[in-house]
């Protein structure tokens, strides 16, 4: 039972974000005239977001100290994690969220969608060659740059339900949101591209030999 602790935490992580996901699509009828005073609605799915990142970083770390890191981890682990952050982004943009400066309902419609577009296709994309990469018997367990951007991911993700909740119209709200959107991106993309460099992926590839033992 023990053994199985790591496991059990990725389900947890998966009915934590259906619930999260469903708190952001319900939000809008609790905050249509404005902030709410803390604690509220989205001050609830804003815990339940973080306990769900915390069992992320916990996991990883109990299998590893069990020694029962196995291809099932290495794939539901991240799986659990794009379910969460690309239904966030499709969420934000299915209620209209975030909402920027004075853009027209128009223009925020399409910065909103192709967000989560970027985010979808790039998680799809190392998706797929992490399925090839497993499916030859390697290894290709997450990065320090994969790390950075899950964080960043995530961090955007907060950003926008504390705004949603606590400073809709404020200015420093707008800029603070729009930063932290165009690092995430720019990691988001970089990440992306680097996945077909990871020593992993060329041998998957077969551009380095199996055996090769020279370093990445």
């Amino acid at each position: 039972m023990v053994k199985q602790i790591p496991n059990i935490l990725t389900f947890g992580r998966f009915i934590l974000t259906v619930i999260f996901l469903i708190m952001i699509l319900y939000s809008p009828r609790f905050y249509a005239q404005g902030e709410r005073p803390f604690p509220d609605f989205l001050d609830i799915a804003f815990i339940l977001f973080v306990v769900a990142g915390l069992t992320d970083m916990v996991d990883g770390t109990i299998a590893r100290r069990l020694g029962v890191t196995s291809k099932f981890g290495r794939m539901m682990d991240p799986l659990a994690d794009k379910v969460l952050v690309c239904g966030a982004f499709i969420c934000f943009a299915l209620i209209g969220e975030p909402k920027l400066f004075d853009f027209k309902p128009l223009t925020m419609t399409v910065i909103q969608w192709s967000v989560a577009a970027i985010i979808i296709a790039r998680e799809a994309y190392v998706t797929i060659l992490r399925h090839i990469a497993e499916a030859r018997g390697i290894n290709f367990a997450a990065t320090v740059s994969g790390k950075i951007k899950m964080f960043l991911q995530s961090f955007a993700i907060g950003t926008v339900v504390i705004k949603i909740a606590h400073v809709q119209t404020a200015t420093w709200g707008y800029w603070f949101t729009t930063t932290t959107f165009a690092i995430m991106l720019a990691v988001t993309v970089f990440s992306g591209l680097r996945a077909t460099q990871r020593r992993s992926w060329k041998k998957a590839a077969g551009r380095i030999p199996h055996n090769s033992d020279h370093p990445a």
